[in-house]
């Protein structure tokens, strides 16, 4: 299984900003070489990323997305309004939309669902608070997070999944996680999946690492094989700190 590398620009530039970003990250495209890299930018820059991105390695992402594909919700996006922009992927049930705008695990089971049936591929996040670390909480949050989402899933919809681990105590704060702590929360998040769907369905679907990732410390995350990429927040805005990223990420697995 490669490595997936996800930007995730979250209410970061504009629809020129974006442009700039897209033809600067494609110079150095060559350099990727197997790493599936991923950029999720705001709603209003999916068409300007997708026009550039097309028919490059690089593919399509989006942040969010509403759980149903039509109807009077202000405001919002259905998948099937992200599949006609091009988008492939979508982030649910991020930290922020956990915490800051209250979603709660059955919403974000929806979210996933709803993914699923536009056609397009879920980028679930889970992790804990600092509190619940504190509590030693973190392995019941996190399966509890996961059982949710995969509620009613079959393992042909499981095997579309990335799993991203983002400890939320970590998230835009400076401190990442020590490897060996995410290389044993991602251990548990395969043993949760391939207790609900088997060994070969859970080998299948990558797990990242979020939280504070920069050129200088992916390395030490996907040189375990727990880990398959990482989701990257603010290392991500600029061209040149993402591409070194996803460079220093693919030197790693390779040495």
């Amino acid at each position: 299984m490669g490595l997936i590398i996800v930007a995730n620009w979250k209410m970061h530039k504009t629809t020129g900003e974006t442009a700039d970003f897209c033809r600067s990250i494609l110079k150095d495209e060559k350099q990727f070489g197997e790493v599936e890299v991923l950029i999720c930018p705001p709603y209003t820059s999916l068409t300007t990323a997708s026009g550039i991105l097309n028919g490059s390695t690089l593919n399509l992402g989006a942040q969010d997305l509403h759980w149903k594909q039509e109807g009077a919700f202000t405001g919002e996006i259905s998948g099937s309004m992200l599949r006609d922009l091009g988008v492939e992927y979508v982030i649910v049930g991020h930290s922020e939309r956990r915490h800051v705008m209250g979603e709660a695990n059955a919403r974000i089971r929806d979210k996933v669902k709803a993914a699923l049936e536009s056609g397009l591929k879920p980028i679930l996040c889970v992790g804990e608070t600092e509190a619940e670390r504190e509590a030693g909480s973190t392995n019941s949050v996190i399966k509890e997070q996961l059982l949710a989402a995969l509620e009613g899933l079959g393992t042909g919809e499981m095997k579309s999944l990335v799993i991203a681990y983002e400890p939320v105590w970590a998230i835009g704060t400076g401190k990442a996680a020590q490897p060996a702590d995410a290389d044993s929360a991602c251990s548990f998040i395969r043993q949760v999946l391939q207790d609900e769907g088997g060994s070969e369905t859970a080998g299948k679907i990558p797990i990242q690492y979020g939280g504070s990732v920069k050129e200088g410390n992916i390395g030490s995350f996907v040189e375990f094989d727990s880990i398959q990429g990482a989701l990257v927040g603010g290392a991500s805005l600029q061209a040149d700190s993402f591409s070194a990223l996803i460079q220093a990420a693919r030197k790693a697995v390779q040495s």
